[in-house]
């Protein structure tokens, strides 16, 4: 029954009140404020689809027991705060009616929190599905279906998302099987069969982390060095699909056609080298993902070129005027664009005129280039290599057992002239026994020992004449006696990247300023060896010395006398990796247990810290504590600074096995 307001009412009565005239009841058993989201929220479904439970009210009286027109809203608070929020987007009038149920008989308080405590919401999976059919069988929108219900479009596409895994999945969770979490790491691809599989590779109880790794590990995350390369555009303009992570920070998703992708990344590197081969007029060059080292390819270096004195004047005068115009505007804060356009114009004169090194024509007509991605996603170049068939023949060896007189001997084999009366002798131009030969440079061998333990300058020059020649040089061109045999370890192997780091950085500078003041030819190596300044010879020591050094530890190569002396070393050096190396989740988080973050975090910053973000899921853990991490210092031990071991403890410790041995 439907009646006007009056001033009496009976138990049940169903009246149109105006929203003016709801109040809130002081005998609601709720008394935290609903939150600005959910009222928000019902006002967009009521704005849709109305009322669709009448509040339950009381009517208000006066003291002396009159009733003043207006109503307590007993159940339904939600309901006349949404109406409130509509009314006041001028989206309903403020009278406009409301129709509500009138209960004189029970106990406002009690029927209030009856309402609360005995509804039972929906299974999320029910509603998961029943988002999926609005958009499957009404055609609606996310757009659409979340201004239905006042939530984001971001949001019902994850509903939508969740409503969409495989069937078996969705059983599971129901089931409580499968945690939402769980839920959200298979919903991160639509593909039900790649579901089903991890499901049943992985089983129920994994946590999300691995089972998100698993449902994209046939996929290239957008923060791959190709995916960068690349970039997303010209990705989906050849027609690939980027798989979004509907519910995590997925940095740019995963990139769904590995395949397409490397042949995207094949052509530009091609194009860039074809480019580089064109405009610089190198014999090859070469498109590669990383650079390849097993092709025995040698390598020359840029050397210092003699500018004309016309060139020397030009850039001079550029140089002054830059210096000039720095001077004359340093402290204007915005340029005048005329003089901004002055200093474009001179960097560019400038980095035309080069660095003042370049490559010999004969080793650009020879040689190649390699075009590789780094691990940045920036192509990077690497100029002068030659290839094995490429390289100069190496000039004959002489015949050392030959006679000092063989090599003015007759092309037709007869003898000098000085000879020819002398007693024919068919042995004359016999070479030495090899035995003979053997025995005379064993002792010439030994008497260079001696004379070079005798001279310490000369031995240095020889020794860093050995090194310089292992680096600067092909394995066919090592004029040297002293068989010091230099080995650089391949260090990317064990960790991709590490070339693009401080330190691959800075050893690769020395490299190339030292390879552009070795002479090109080995065999004049040893005359600049000696002519360098103590300084200069004992910097390109330590420079050929440091390529050698190999303080990796391998599993399959156990060399723990060698770990020791790197320690030492280490020592000697003063080597602080807290310069050279970062806790981040690519280097070390993403890498450990949970327990091992969380020390990390323990030993950097403090108990509590740990303690926060110990329950965090470990991909968020391990972002956290990067951003704790960061400017502390802190390192694994293996990169920490070695603790000397004190003499007399080093004695202590050998003391009992001298004991035991005198016994």
């Amino acid at each position: 029954m439907t009646q006007q307001v009056e001033t009496t009412h009976q138990d049940g009565d169903v009246v149109d009140v105006p929203l003016n005239k709801l109040k809130k009841s002081p005998r609601n058993a709720r008394r935290t404020p609903h939150a600005e989201a959910d009222i928000q929220a019902l006002a967009a479904s009521i704005a849709v689809k109305g009322v669709l439970q009448a509040p339950v009210v009381e009517p208000e009286v006066d003291a002396e027991g009159a009733a003043t027109g207006s109503y307590f809203v007993t159940i339904g608070e939600g309901r006349r705060l949404a109406l409130r929020l509509l009314a006041q987007r001028k989206r309903i009038k403020k009278t406009h009616a409301v129709r509500c149920v009138v209960d004189l008989s029970k106990d406002p308080h009690e029927i209030s929190l009856d309402e609360n405590v005995t509804r039972t919401g929906m299974h999320p999976a029910d509603q998961f599905e029943a988002f999926r059919r609005l958009a499957e069988e009404r055609g609606l929108s996310a757009e659409e279906i979340g201004a239905r219900f006042g939530v984001s479009a971001q949001v019902v596409r994850q509903r939508l998302r969740l409503g969409a895994v495989n069937p078996a999945l969705m059983n599971l969770y129901r089931a409580g099987e499968l945690t939402l979490d769980q839920m959200m790491a298979f919903a991160v691809s639509e593909d039900h069969a790649r579901q089903a599989q991890v499901l049943q590779q992985l089983g129920a109880h994994r946590p999300p982390y691995l089972i998100r790794r698993a449902m994209t590990e046939a996929k290239v995350s957008a923060t791959d060095r190709r995916a960068i390369f690349v970039g997303a555009e010209a990705y989906g303009e050849a027609g690939g699909a980027i798989l979004r992570d509907l519910f995590t920070e997925d940095g740019g998703g995963w990139f769904e056609d590995p395949a397409l992708l490397d042949r995207l990344v094949a052509e530009k590197l091609a194009v860039i080298a074809e480019e580089v081969r064109a405009k610089e007029g190198w014999k090859w060059a070469e498109p590669h993902i990383d650079f390849p080292r097993t092709l025995g390819l040698a390598r020359v270096y840029p050397h210092p070129v003699e500018r004309s004195g016309e060139e020397k004047a030009q850039i001079d005068a550029l140089s002054a005027e830059y210096d000039a115009l720095v001077s004359e505007w340093d402290a204007v804060e915005e340029l005048p664009p005329e003089i901004e356009a002055r200093f474009k114009e001179i960097d560019a004169a400038l980095d035309a005129f080069g660095d003042g090194t370049a490559y010999d024509p004969e080793e650009i007509a020879r040689g190649g280039v390699f075009v590789i991605l780094g691990q940045d996603g920036v192509a990077r170049i690497e100029r002068g290599l030659i290839r094995p068939e490429d390289m100069p023949a190496p000039e004959p060896e002489p015949d050392v057992g030959a006679p000092e007189g063989a090599a003015d001997a007759d092309p037709e084999g007869g003898r000098p002239e000085a000879d020819e009366a002398d007693e024919a002798d068919e042995d004359w131009g016999a070479p030495l026994s090899e035995r003979l030969v053997l025995d005379l440079t064993a002792h010439r061998t030994l008497a260079l020992r001696d004379a070079l333990a005798g001279n310490a300058t000369v031995a240095l020059s020889a020794v860093v004449h050995a090194l310089a020649l292992f680096a600067f040089y092909p394995a066919y061109e090592r004029p040297t006696c002293l068989e010091i045999k230099g080995v650089s370890a391949y260090l990317d192997g064990h960790a991709p990247g590490i070339d693009d780091t401080r330190a691959g950085r800075s050893l690769a500078e020395r490299h190339a300023a030292w390879a552009g003041r070795v002479p090109k030819e080995a065999d004049a190596l040893w005359a600049f060896v000696q002519d360098l300044s103590v300084t200069d010879l004992l910097d390109l020591l330590a420079h050929c010395a440091s390529l050698t050094v190999n303080a990796v530890r391998a599993p399959f190569d156990r060399k723990p006398g060698a770990w020791a002396h790197a320690d030492r070393l280490a020592e000697a050096v003063d080597l602080d990796m807290t310069g050279y190396w970062t806790p981040t989740v690519t280097s070390y988080l993403g890498r450990v247990t949970k327990g091992q973050i969380a020390e990390a975090v323990r030993e950097a910053v403090s108990d509590e810290a740990a303690e926060r973000i110990s329950g965090l899921k470990k991909p968020d853990m391990a972002s956290e504590a990067e951003a704790l991490l960061a400017g502390k210092g802190w390192l694994p031990s293996l990169l920490r600074k070695p603790v000397p071991v004190p003499a007399e403890v080093e004695v202590q410790a050998e003391a009992p096995k001298l004991t035991e041995e005198a016994a």
